[in-house]
């Protein structure tokens, strides 16, 4: 039996734009499970939408509880993110040691994120059976809410079967004739230009530019680009 994935319980939310961007942040990875533990600004808030970018059936799904011990009721397993250890003695894990332990169990897991401000207060820690914490810049060790959610549900999905984006298919290389007609396009406008000098090096100088030229494979598209940049040195408009 697969374990399910984790919940997500923001504990007294502050702004629901944030709330928005931590569903944003839960349906980039493939969670759903949004719980909210008394919001500062109440429920529903329409702010958590235009934050969530079109992560909706998250924010419609959310299910508001009075309290931690409420919103994690059905959970065996229950981490607190915190950066700080605030004295109590718990197993203390970072996000790619806690997705292993959460893949491990069978039971429902919950991951905890205190309010924006301060975080979760030490009893709400204290709840859980295990600290969840990233080592971070100890002399910036402030994460938003949004980047806090994103670490665990990333490293929850590297496991997980998500889809990747479809792969464009290169365009073909352009034929060697293409490719001649933009070194012969070049070369008469070094001529032009007078670039080719002394006369002893012509034969070594244009041998080194079309080996720079050869080098890519250029796409029939960067060739025509290239000719007309050199088309705008040889030519250049008028100024209007």
């Amino acid at each position: 039996m697969s374990a399910p994935p984790p919940t997500i319980v923001l504990v007294r939310p502050q702004l629901a734009e944030n709330i928005g961007k931590a569903a944003r942040a839960m349906l980039n990875f493939g969670l759903t499970d949004l719980r909210l533990v008394t919001p500062r600004d109440g429920w529903p808030n329409p702010d958590a939408f235009p934050a969530a970018a079109g992560a909706d059936c998250v924010i419609e799904g959310a299910r508001i509880f009075d309290s931690v011990g409420a919103a994690i009721a059905d959970c065996a397993h229950v981490y607190a993110t915190t950066v700080r250890r605030r004295g109590v003695t718990k197993p203390v894990l970072d996000p790619e040691q806690a997705a292993a332990a959460i893949r491990a169990a069978p039971e429902r897991s919950a991951v905890l994120f205190g309010p924006e401000r301060a975080g979760l207060e030490t009893d709400e820690v204290a709840i859980a059976r295990a600290i969840l914490t990233v080592p971070i810049n100890p002399e910036f060790g402030s994460l938003n809410l949004a980047q806090a959610v994103i670490l665990v549900a990333y490293e929850w999905s590297k496991c997980e079967r998500l889809a990747q984006p479809p792969a464009r298919e290169a365009d073909p290389p352009a034929p060697q004739a293409e490719l001649d007609g933009l070194v012969a396009h070049l070369e008469a406008a070094l001529e032009q230009a007078r670039y080719f000098f002394p006369p002893a090096r012509v034969r070594a100088t244009k041998r080194t530019l079309r080996s720079v030229l050869t080098k890519p494979s250029w796409t029939s598209n960067e060739i025509r680009t290239l000719r007309g940049v050199v088309e705008a040195l040889a030519h250049p408009r008028a100024r209007r």
